[in-house]
């Protein structure tokens, strides 16, 4: 750098990294009717290998060495003065839910893009690699569990396992998806390559910075996640002709779930939240009693007891609910994650980096699932939030401020800085 400048006053190209947003955004994009831009990638589709093989080309266009795995996750390094040290790793995921927005995990890759090209333009050199990746098919919109790259990346998930999940769609497998699109790579996973730190920039996905007027968000930790598929099984009949008292509807205990699920997020209160997302009803006729209901609920909490008591009480009133209607229940496991706290130094370096900025802070939990998670299980790890604008997340209107932008990729900038050491 000049020396009328110092490390101190590095600031990253915000115009830059935002056209390389709106230009990932561009692929797999869909619109509302007000103008709403939002993305649709679903992990390993068509639209998902368009994405990625844009942000290796610019990976590449910056020098950095790319490696893929068996899985599918993309690692690009930036070499350190140090090629023995261990590296520090920004990153998050470009897979998008089915009507998502263009900054979900997209600001986390690029961000580290961004901070990588900036440390380059201004000649910062640093002990140890910077690295950035992403990780194949974080949402589990296709392929359950959510964050499974990432999980199979720090060994928390065999490679086979992964390469036999499913499609929800369309009962693709994933491991032929894989091939299909070019990305099952030969690097081995789980890494042996245990990244120094680890350090995520999001949007947070939700309305609290926003409400409170806080630009960066401290993040602490992400609660735990439960997914859990329920297929409610009765007897198909004629709408006009069966007695009510004969009746065997899947629905019926169905719709009692879902409506108790919300009565006992709002009697636990706190951080409980429980959802049903997915409400599948076969044969799904108008005159036709249903044969079997299938549905997903998502139960959250930071603290594992409560979880683990909110679970239990929700299969205890299904399976009730089922009985009473002479129903067959029948449940699995998709995905069960306990809550994670990221290691305190790291929470108080972004703290501390942010309003040394001059930004306002917030020390708050991810509710949602994040790549950051999984990779506390063997590092050092932090999140850096940015605000959504109402909140909004898995919405084609989901929005983040271009001055919030820059300041999240600011401390993202920084905090990677510090943990690599520059010399």
């Amino acid at each position: 750098m000049s020396p009328s400048h110092s490390v101190a006053e590095l600031r990253i190209d915000n115009a830059r990294l935002l056209q390389r947003i709106a230009d990932l955004g561009d692929i797999g994009a869909v619109h509302g009717p007000n103008g709403e831009h939002g993305c649709a990638r679903l992990a390993l589709t068509d639209e998902d290998r368009l994405g990625r093989d844009l942000v290796v080309s610019w990976m590449r266009d910056l020098g950095l060495i790319v490696a893929i795995d068996a899985i599918g996750n993309v690692v690009a390094t930036h070499p350190g003065a140090d090629p023995a040290a261990a590296p520090v790793m920004m990153g998050s995921h470009i897979d998008t839910v089915r009507t998502g927005g263009r900054f979900d995990g997209n600001l986390g890759v690029l961000g580290g893009l961004e901070v990588i090209e900036t440390l380059q333009r201004h000649g910062v050199r640093t002990r140890r690699p910077i690295q950035v990746a992403f990780f194949t098919d974080e949402e589990g919109a296709r392929f359950a569990p959510d964050m499974l790259g990432s999980l199979v990346y720090v060994g928390g998930m065999s490679v086979q396992e992964a390469l036999d999940a499913r499609a929800a769609d369309d009962n693709a497998r994933l491991g032929d998806e894989l091939n299909r699109i070019g990305y099952a790579g030969p690097t081995p996973c789980p890494t042996a390559d245990i990244p120094h730190a680890f350090v995520e920039l999001h949007i947070e996905q939700g309305p609290v910075l926003e409400e409170q007027g806080i630009t960066i968000g401290v993040v602490t930790g992400v609660q735990g996640i439960s997914w859990t598929e329920l297929v409610i099984t009765g007897r198909s009949a004629h709408a006009g002709t069966t007695p009510m008292r004969l009746r065997k509807d899947p629905l019926v205990p169905a719709a009692a779930i879902a409506v108790e699920a919300r009565r006992l997020a709002a009697e636990m209160g706190g951080s409980q939240v429980a959802t049903i997302g997915r409400f599948d009803v076969f044969p799904d006729l108008v005159n036709v009693i249903a044969q079997s209901v299938t549905i997903a609920l998502d139960v959250r909490n930071t603290d594992d007891t409560l979880l683990r008591n909110a679970e239990a009480h929700m299969m205890e009133f299904a399976t009730a609910a089922a009985h009473v209607e002479g129903c067959t229940l029948q449940t699995r496991t998709l995905s069960r994650f306990e809550p994670v706290a990221f290691a305190d130094s790291m929470i108080d370096s972004v703290e501390r980096i942010a309003r040394s900025q001059g930004h306002s802070t917030l020390r708050l939990p991810s509710g949602a699932g994040h790549d950051a998670q999984m990779l506390a299980r063997v590092c050092p790890t932090s999140m850096i939030f940015v605000p959504s604008v109402d909140g909004l997340s898995h919405n084609i209107a989901e929005f983040t401020e271009a001055a919030d932008i820059a300041a999240g990729a600011n401390v993202l900038l920084h905090m990677v800085l510090e943990l690599a050491e520059p010399i």
